[in-house]
């Protein structure tokens, strides 16, 4: 479903990943991205939810977050973050986490990162830690400057590589098709469709 390009959408997310994927969701509804906010972290955007919330009453707002270990389904996180969101608020928790989204267009992440297809899961919102396997796919990797980029250094501490963020940034931008991902995550799926309301009732 394409909406009218002319619904701006402000956005609020954890981080500069998912900052690329709700850009990418907005574009993909029809609609035009607006200031993102937060890009702190998830206590940044709880502390802040409230005032989302509000803007919300005026204009379109997205806000994005992940479940990772809070809570074992996505209503207990949304009813403890934000019980009553307001008509122009899609406030949409991520099954568990954003690579889990990314990961969910198989075909095209295999070819990013240079892995075979079968390597990666065909249920990615099954996974306890979506993060984690992304970073094990990437050590996987027939490409050496993929592993670079996304696999930590031995002793380094890090729980993945220094160009992690900015590899799946450009996959996000460029390769990812939520179109296809919608069919193997039911968040993201209920995310897109949230949006697509959101754009075309102020259409």
């Amino acid at each position: 479903m394409t909406v009218s390009a002319a619904v701006t959408v402000s956005a609020a997310v954890e981080g500069s990943l998912d900052e690329a994927v709700v850009d990418r969701l907005i574009r993909h509804v029809g609609g035009h991205p607006g200031t993102v906010y937060g890009k702190n972290g998830k206590p940044f955007l709880r502390d802040r939810i409230r005032g989302y919330n509000n803007a919300a009453h005026h204009a379109p707002w997205v806000v994005l977050v992940d479940l990772d270990t809070e809570g074992e389904c996505a209503p207990s996180v949304r009813d403890a973050w934000l019980r009553q969101p307001a008509p122009r608020m899609c406030f949409r928790v991520v099954v568990r986490a954003i690579e889990a989204w990314l990961m969910a267009d198989a075909e095209r992440l295999a070819a990013f990162i240079g892995v075979a297809r079968s390597r990666v899961t065909a249920d990615p919102e099954g996974l306890d830690h979506p993060k984690q396997t992304m970073v094990n796919l990437a050590r996987l990797s027939r490409r050496r400057d993929v592993r670079r980029d996304m696999v930590p250094r031995q002793g380094s501490g890090r729980t993945e590589g220094s160009a992690y963020a900015s590899r799946l940034i450009e996959y996000a931008t460029d390769r990812w098709r939520p179109d296809v991902a919608v069919l193997r995550a039911d968040s993201l799926r209920r995310a897109v469709a949230c949006l697509q309301r959101l754009s075309s009732e102020d259409a």
